[in-house]
């Protein structure tokens, strides 16, 4: 993948970053192209779907409030579900046509077995209409390809991507228009010196998708924060690399091996859901389930592990605590439970 992206940079010069990215992440030898299912606990990461059932099962009541409000036709798309296991929690509990949109050849494989292959597209427009009912984009709006820009003495600067003699490096570069309206409006205060991540494409995705619907609710998990509280992350920037659940190298170090990821800005992504029309929450998650009703599922959880304790069922037991733990997690509240999720609808 470098001796793609170099091969590129020589052509046509240096790259802006997002270019860099989409090659990084989803070119021919992109990270997300690979035949390796990246959201599993043999992989490079884990999704809320992946660490518990309980979740795809709590946003079925999200699902059945939506259906019931708008009424039929209705559909639920999921983008970029990854291994399916939210699909499969959901499926369990309700019925509903669904569809899956993936560009990954591994996922897209893994949601064909849970939705049917000829229900898995490659984008969002490709889902037949008219757009009622509810998508969901879980830890999808990080990955979108994004402008990077630093602040100097002198104003506003890009940071696209070059070459030198020690492999690839960030050059400066001329901050486009569309890059200095989007910080504009969503850098927020910020010191010289500081990195931002310029989510231009997230933006535009978000309000073509909730422009679109005719009737439901787009719902956008991911982590991240609002403009204000995302300023004390400025300093170096939130950029970053996951590779086997860990931390990976810098982002330019081994482009196509690594998950490369920023924190959402939740304050742009609400901009556009209302700027194209929707009424939207702003929700942490562990505030999101537990209005769904995860928070008094965990605690019958609780009596009925000390009742199969009383009864002497510790298999039973047993498996309910792991249960029990894992929906936990999705609520710890520095963790999966510090997600933001975005609730946008039409």
């Amino acid at each position: 993948m470098r001796d793609v992206i170099a091969a590129e940079i020589a052509t046509a010069g240096p790259l802006p970053f997002e270019r860099f990215m989409e090659l990084a992440l989803y070119g021919e030898r992109g990270f997300f192209a690979s035949t390796t299912l990246r959201s599993q606990r043999g992989g490079d990461f884990l999704t809320s779907p992946e660490v518990s059932p309980v979740f795809g099962e709590t946003l079925a009541v999200l699902i059945e409030a939506e259906r019931e409000r708008i009424g039929e036709p209705f559909r639920l798309v999921e983008v970029a579900g990854g291994s399916g296991s939210l699909l499969r929690a959901l499926r369990r509990v309700v019925e509903v046509e669904t569809w899956a949109v993936e560009v990954s050849p591994a996922a897209a494989v893994a949601l064909g077995e849970v939705v049917g292959p000829d229900r898995v597209v490659g984008s969002i427009g490709e889902v037949p209409g008219p757009s009622r009912g509810v998508v969901i984009a879980n830890e999808f709006l990080d990955n979108l390809p994004m402008a990077i820009a630093q602040l100097t003495e002198s104003g506003w600067r890009e940071r696209w991507v070059g070459s030198d003699e020690d492999g690839l490096a960030f050059v400066d570069a001329d901050p486009r228009p569309e890059v200095l309206d989007w910080l504009d409006r969503f850098a927020g205060p910020i010191e010289v010196g500081g990195w931002v991540e310029v989510q231009l494409a997230a933006y535009r995705w978000v309000a073509t998708v909730v422009g679109s619907m005719e009737a439901g609710a787009v719902v956008l998990i991911d982590y991240g924060d609002m403009t204000e509280n995302l300023a004390p992350r400025r300093q170096d920037g939130t950029l970053r690399t996951y590779r086997a659940h860990h931390l990976g190298p810098h982002p330019l170090d081994e482009p196509g091996a690594t998950d490369i990821t920023a924190d959402v800005n939740v304050t742009a992504v609400e901009a556009a859901a209302r700027e194209a029309g929707a009424e939207v929450e702003v929700w942490r998650q562990d505030d999101f389930l537990g209005a769904l009703g995860l928070r008094d599922r965990v605690s019958a959880m609780r009596h009925e592990e000390l009742e199969l304790a009383r009864a002497g069922d510790e298999m039973a037991r047993l498996r309910l605590r792991t249960l029990r733990t894992e929906a936990e997690t999705l609520l710890h509240p520095r963790g999966l439970g510090d997600f933001r999720v975005v609730v946008a609808r039409i």
